[in-house]
């Protein structure tokens, strides 16, 4: 059993953080360079809002949506607590 955990010890270390190691060395030239995949993220999730944002306006601009208090249930006095 003390084998495997050492394997498993091993493979994280030796392997699968190295290229957080890579990013660590990389902070202290270059804060920017680091951060690339954050920013990278941050980008994503912008284009990701606006589009939504976009297309809530469109379904908003067509009247598709139903608006009356009781077409969902969780909004009206009828709804089902149980």
């Amino acid at each position: 059993m003390k084998d495997l955990m050492l394997a498993i010890q091993s493979l994280f270390e030796d392997v699968l953080f190295l290229p957080l190691d890579a990013l660590r060395t990389l902070q202290d030239s270059s804060w920017w360079a680091a951060n690339g995949l954050n920013w990278l993220f941050m980008l994503i999730v912008f284009v990701a809002f606006v589009y939504w944002m976009k297309q809530l306006k469109t379904f908003n601009d067509n009247n598709e949506e139903n608006r009356d208090p009781k077409a969902h249930s969780f909004l009206g006095k009828d709804a089902d607590l149980s």
